[in-house]
């Protein structure tokens, strides 16, 4: 039981002493979490809960699931999505200056946005001359496909950034990068249309379980 712990392995007190670095995920999440159960400590209830859930689940859970997780309720499965949203606000925006560079640059900018979702999504990432990030924006929600992608509503972004140029990103839930016929379509039609508006799409990438697709390196020819 954590009340059984010396007061200095205690999570605060451990994170006070050797910086939040040092804490392990339970810990962390112990912190968040306050208080346990009558028959449950805090440090048993975040043992649970990453047994069942691995870390990277967390980014994508919903409220209605932790709420019904035993022990947790509303008040800590809102605390908990509230953390986890500001970690995320944080990662994303602290990229203010990040320049695009390779296709392992945009994988490590939207994995933790894109990896693990249960549902599709479609990004767009617009860039300046120096291939700085000046926005990026999840534009649909689900089956992405080229017949509910409008191409309006991706360049609209472009223009209204004043993008130099744009990067598609999606992701497949079901883990493989490999493009589908319709992926290839959709590319190739985008492509087409940016540069007749003069905004460039430079790369389509999909995202899938710790892995990702690029179509500049393997199609360089339709850029």
């Amino acid at each position: 039981m954590i009340r059984e712990l010396p007061k200095e392995e205690l999570p605060r007190e451990r994170l006070m002493k050797y910086g939040v670095k040092a804490l392990s995920n339970e810990e962390l999440l112990s912190i968040i979490l306050r208080i346990g159960t009558k028959n449950k400590s805090v440090k048993e209830l975040s043992s649970d809960i990453l047994k069942k859930y691995k870390i990277n689940d967390l980014s994508n859970i919903s409220y209605s699931v932790l709420a019904s997780i035993k022990g947790i309720g509303s008040v800590k499965a809102v605390t908990l999505l509230a953390a986890l949203e500001l970690g995320k606000r944080v990662y994303l925006d602290s990229d203010n200056t990040y320049y695009i560079r390779s296709s392992e640059d945009v994988y490590k900018y939207v994995r933790y946005e894109m990896e693990d979702c249960l549902q599709e999504k479609f990004m767009v990432i617009c860039l300046d001359t120096r291939k700085k990030i000046i926005l990026s924006k999840v534009l649909f929600i689900g089956t992405v496909d080229s017949s509910n992608i409008y191409a309006r509503d991706i360049f609209r972004e472009g223009v209204k950034s004043n993008a130099s140029s744009m990067i598609l990103v999606h992701n497949h839930p079901a883990g493989s990068v490999i493009p589908s016929k319709e992926d290839v379509y959709l590319t190739n039609n985008l492509i087409r249309i940016g540069k007749i508006l003069g905004i460039k799409i430079i790369d389509h990438i999909i995202i899938g379980n710790n892995s990702y697709y690029s179509f500049l390196e393997d199609y360089r020819d339709l850029f």
